[in-house]
């Protein structure tokens, strides 16, 4: 009785599965990045990135089911205990917002409020601090991505022409 009470505990282990789960999506990486053409250091083919990227999550995920499996580990149950789900909702509330609101508005005039949003509603920052960053933060993304970057954004309401 006392062992399959272990076995239980072992197949209900958040970080096993999650080990698992982990390990066949770096599969899939690997799997891709070879699909692609790997190439050469010297000239590296479209998949040679994605490949050793695979690799690097296969070793990750090998060392998360191993420690699951030596240590142990939480179970699935155990990690939604006491989960407030308000500020994460509010979060993608606020994200789906963005998105309808950026093309239409433009960058600037939707990243704004979002910014204000976040800082005041999600984690309050004082109105002092939140406002600064709310302009300032959207502001230089736009600079470093107009400007330095020349990623074309959208203008919304003020594009010319």
């Amino acid at each position: 009785m006392n062992d399959q009470s272990n076995v239980k505990i072992r197949l209900n282990n958040s970080e096993l599965w999650g080990g698992l789960i982990g390990l066949a999506l770096g599969g899939f990486v690997i799997w891709s990045g070879l699909k692609l053409k790997l190439g050469t250091i010297n000239d590296p083919g479209s998949g040679f990135v994605l490949f050793y990227t695979g690799i690097l999550m296969c070793l990750f995920a090998t060392s998360i089911i191993i420690a699951a499996m030596t240590e142990g580990g939480p179970t699935f149950g155990s990690r939604w205990v006491n989960t407030r789900w308000t500020k994460p909702l509010l979060v993608i509330v606020c994200l789906v917002a963005f998105s309808f609101a950026l093309n239409p508005l433009g960058f600037l005039l939707s990243a704004i409020p979002l910014m204000l949003l976040l800082l005041r509603v999600v984690d309050p920052v004082r109105w002092s601090l939140a406002i600064p960053i709310a302009l300032l933060v959207p502001l230089g993304m736009w600079w470093i991505l107009k400007r330095l970057l020349l990623i074309q954004l959208p203008s919304g309401i003020f594009e010319i022409g």
